[in-house]
C-alpha cells in the first residue's frame, strides 16, 4: 500500500512538471515573438540611422563643395574690383592724354588759321608778284616757293597727324570704357552668384542641422530597443534554467519511479518464488525505450543563368576643331546674354555659351567658369591658338585668334567679340580641342 502512494505521488509530480513545462515554453515563444518583433524594429530604426547618415554625408560634401566654390568667388569679387580699379586709372591717364592731345591740335589749328588769314590778307597773287619782283634770279624765286609750300604741307601733316593722334586716344578711351562695363558686370554677376551660394549654404546648413536631430532621436530609439531586447534575453535565458531545472527534476523524479516499480516487481517475484519452490526463479529484465526523431532538410540551390544585355548608349566621339569651335561660336555674336542661361539663340551667360558651343561638337563641359579652369590641358597666353578657352576670374571667353575673344559679356552687350583678350588679368588658357 505504501509503494502504491508513493507510486502515485510520483506521477502527479510528473504531471505537474509537465503542466510547468508546457506553460514555460508558452511565455518562452511569446517572449521569443516579441523578441523578434523589437528585433525587427531596431533593424528598421538602425536602417533610418544608416541612410539619415548617409544623407548628412552627402549633405556635408556638398555644403564643402560650396564653401569651396564661395571663396573662389569672393576671390574673384575681390580681384575684380582690382582690375576696374586699375581700369579706371587708365582711363582717367587718357583722359588727359586725350585733353593734353586735343589742346596741342587745337594750338596748331589756330597757328594754321593764323597762317592762312595772312597769305589771304597780303593777297595770294600780290604775293607771288612781289616774289617774281623782288628775287634775283629764277632759283632763288623757286626756292622761296619751295619753301613756302613746305610750310603748307608741313602744317597739313601736323594738322592731320594731331587729328589721327586724338582720335587713336579717344577710341582707347571708349574702349577702355567698355572693358571697364564689362569689368562691372561681371563684379555684378559673381556678387549676386556669391549671394546665391550663401543662400545654398544656409539652406544646407539647416537641413544638416535637422538631420542631426532625427539621428538623435533615431539613435536613443534604437537604444531603447536595444535595452528592450536585452530584458527580452534576460527573461528568456531565466525561463530556459527554470526549464532546465524542471527537466532535471522531472527526471528524477522518472528515475525514482522506475526504481519504486522496479522493487515492486522484485518483491512480487519473491513471494511468488515463495509459494512455488519448484518453479525456477524468474530473471527480470528492464526494458528502456528510447525514440529519437531525426529531422532532415534538404537545400537545393539552383543556378539561374542571366544574359545581360548591353545597352549602353552610342556616342559620337567628340570632332571639330578650334577654328571650327570659333566658326561655330561667332554665329552667335548679338544674341543676349541670360544669367544662368545655356541657350546660343535665347540667351546664356559666358559659361552657358562655351559649354553649348563645345556641346555641338561632343564635349561635355560643366556650366561653372571656375570648373572650367581644370578642363582640357592648360597653355600659356603665348600659346593661346583659335578654340581655347581664355580664363578669368568669374568669366570664360573663346579665343579667335590675333588677340580677339568672343564671348557672353554682360547684359547690355550680350554675346560679342572683343579685341583684346588681355583686357583683364586671365588666369588660365585650357585646350579642349
Amino acid at each position: 500500500m505504501r509503494k502504491k502512494i508513493l507510486a502515485l505521488m510520483l506521477t502527479v509530480m510528473i504531471g505537474s512538471a509537465q503542466v510547468m513545462t508546457v506553460s514555460a515554453a508558452k511565455s518562452t515563444d511569446e517572449l521569443e515573438q516579441q523578441k523578434a518583433q523589437t528585433t525587427a524594429q531596431l533593424n528598421e530604426t538602425q536602417d533610418s540611422i544608416n541612410d539619415l547618415e548617409s544623407k548628412k554625408e552627402a549633405i556635408t560634401n556638398q555644403i564643402g563643395e560650396l564653401d569651396a566654390q564661395l571663396v573662389v568667388t569672393m576671390a574673384a569679387v575681390e580681384t575684380l574690383k582690382t582690375d576696374i580699379a586699375n581700369k579706371q586709372t587708365e582711363i582717367e591717364e587718357t583722359q588727359q592724354k586725350l585733353e593734353a592731345a586735343q589742346q596741342d591740335q587745337a594750338e596748331q589749328y589756330e597757328a594754321l588759321k593764323s597762317r592762312i588769314q595772312y597769305l589771304y590778307e597780303n593777297g595770294g597773287n600780290t604775293a607771288w608778284a612781289s616774289l617774281l619782283l623782288s628775287g634775283e634770279d629764277l632759283s632763288e624765286i623757286l626756292n622761296q616757293a619751295e619753301y613756302t609750300q613746305k610750310m603748307y604741307d608741313y602744317d597739313r601733316e601736323c594738322l592731320e597727324k594731331y587729328m589721327e593722334i586724338t582720335q587713336q586716344v579717344s577710341d582707347y578711351s571708349d574702349q577702355l570704357a567698355t572693358e571697364k562695363a564689362e569689368l562691372e558686370a561681371s563684379e555684378a554677376e559673381q556678387e549676386a552668384q556669391q549671394a546665391q551660394l550663401q543662400n545654398m549654404l544656409a539652406e544646407k546648413k539647416a537641413t544638416s542641422a535637422d538631420y542631426d536631430a532625427q539621428l538623435a532621436d533615431m539613435q536613443a530609439k534604437a537604444a531603447e530597443y536595444e535595452s528592450l531586447i536585452e530584458e527580452q534575453n534576460a527573461q528568456i535565458q531565466a525561463i530556459q534554467e527554470q526549464q532546465a531545472a524542471e527537466a532535471a527534476a522531472q527526471a528524477a523524479a522518472e528515475e525514482a519511479a522506475r526504481q519504486q516499480e522496479a522493487e515492486a516487481q522484485q518483491a512480487a517475484r519473491e513471494a511468488a518464488a515463495e509459494s512455488n519452490r519448484q518453479s525456477s526463479s524468474n530473471s527480470s529484465s528492464d526494458t528502456q525505450n528510447s525514440s529519437s526523431n531525426t529531422n532532415s532538410n534538404t537545400n537545393s540551390n539552383k543556378n539561374n543563368s542571366s544574359k545581360t544585355e548591353d545597352t549602353s548608349d552610342n556616342v559620337s566621339p567628340s570632332s571639330g576643331t578650334g577654328q571650327d569651335v570659333v566658326n561655330y561660336a561667332v554665329q552667335f555674336v548679338g544674341n543676349p546674354y541670360v544669367w544662368g542661361g545655356t541657350s546660343l539663340t535665347n540667351g546664356a551667360d559666358c559659361s552657358g555659351f562655351i559649354m553649348s558651343v563645345y556641346a555641338h561638337f561632343g564635349y561635355s563641359l560643366p556650366h561653372s567658369s571656375s570648373a572650367m579652369r581644370s578642363e582640357g590641358r592648360g597653355v600659356s597666353y603665348a600659346e593661346a591658338q583659335p578654340g581655347d578657352i581664355i580664363c578669368y576670374d568669374g568669366h570664360v571667353a573663346i579665343y579667335m585668334g590675333g588677340g580677339q575673344i568672343v564671348h557672353a559679356s554682360n547684359a547690355k552687350d550680350g554675346i560679342k567679340i572683343s579685341s583684346n583678350a588681355a583686357y583683364r588679368t586671365i588666369l588660365a588658357v585650357r585646350r579642349i580641342v
